[in-house]
């Protein structure tokens, strides 16, 4: 399950002052601040079977790494996101065909194969983004801030992406609350209640119940 919440930083020289703010860095372990490059290719039918029942196929590479993620329904209020997430390692040809085979393997997986049946995947959307990121001790929690920067792409045309996120890894969700209400009110963070995948939508000009 995943838990995280996701804020709109006014514009990109605020974002560049959250990820210098030494105050900030004193939460962070200085072993994982990195920058990665990103792209993520989401998935789904010709006639959007995953979208009208809120699952969502994506794959992205993180540096080096490429993954599957299954998204399933979800909740959100205030900017807090929690939904069912399932992240399984493939390959790069995955960009080009979405690996169905590896849906077989678990339960949720084989959910989706049944509700799409003989329909292809095809690609909907790509995203091109950097993300800054490092993790954060705070009470008795492990958390991630991540800053992206970049940009979606889709038949309609193109948009910008900018979106901090702050996740709960372990520990308790009223750290992370308490983490965001801070972070947020000192920098005046705007709570967003849209997915990625549900904005880049906006790019087809087409309406989508995904985890809104």
């Amino acid at each position: 399950m995943e838990l995280e919440l996701k804020y709109v930083p006014v514009d990109k020289s605020e974002a560049d002052a959250i990820w210098e703010d030494e105050r900030l860095r004193r939460y962070a372990d200085s072993s994982s601040i990195e920058t990665l490059l990103m792209k993520a290719v989401y998935f789904d039918t010709p006639s959007g079977k995953l979208g009208e029942n809120s699952f969502a196929v994506r794959v992205r590479s993180e540096g080096e790494r490429i993954f599957t993620t299954l998204k399933g329904p979800g909740t959100v209020e205030g900017g807090l996101h929690e939904r069912e997430e399932i992240n399984l390692p493939c390959e790069a040809s995955c960009f080009i065909e979405s690996p169905r085979e590896l849906f077989k393997s678990f339960e949720k997986g084989r959910e989706i194969l049944e509700l799409i049946g003989d329909e292809p995947l095809v690609n909907l959307l790509e995203m091109r983004f950097l993300r800054r990121r490092f993790r954060i001790n705070y009470g008795s929690s492990i958390m991630e801030l991540s800053i992206d920067t970049g940009k979606m792409i889709g038949d309609g045309g193109e948009i910008p992406i900018l979106e901090l996120e702050v996740e709960l890894f372990a520990g308790d969700s009223k750290d992370l609350l308490k983490f965001g209400e801070k972070l947020s009110a000192k920098y005046n963070l705007k709570p967003e209640n849209r997915t990625k995948l549900a904005r880049g939508f906006a790019v087809l000009k087409k309406e989508i119940p995904l985890i809104e």
